[in-house]
């Protein structure tokens, strides 16, 4: 394993560059690092950022829950996102590589 492959690897198995992957997981930390400081200051004072923590952390699953089912690998990283065709026009079953998103 080169230096190279340590950061381009995990970026290419799910069809980023490297710039893409870095872009993307700067878009998800910015709002985590905002809810985390909600969290604390919840956890001192409950009656503010009721909400915040939470919301946010749902918007991110959603965001990055249709990333995945989008992803070009999904069928082997969440597979619980992909499922067979069903029968298509003609009455026969789809093979292959052939796959619908659950979003």
């Amino acid at each position: 394993m080169t230096i190279r492959t340590l950061f381009t690897d995990h970026p290419r198995s799910i069809g980023e560059s490297y710039p893409e992957h870095m872009r993307t997981a700067l878009s998800f930390a910015g709002p985590l690092a905002k809810a985390a400081a909600a969290a604390l200051v919840h956890a001192f004072l409950p009656f503010l950022f009721v909400r915040t923590a939470s919301v946010t952390v749902k918007v991110l699953h959603d965001r990055i829950t249709r990333r995945c089912a989008a992803c070009p690998k999904a069928a082997l990283h969440r597979p619980d996102l992909v499922l067979p065709r069903q029968r298509g026009l003609s009455g026969s079953t789809m093979t292959g590589a052939a796959l619908d998103y659950v979003i």
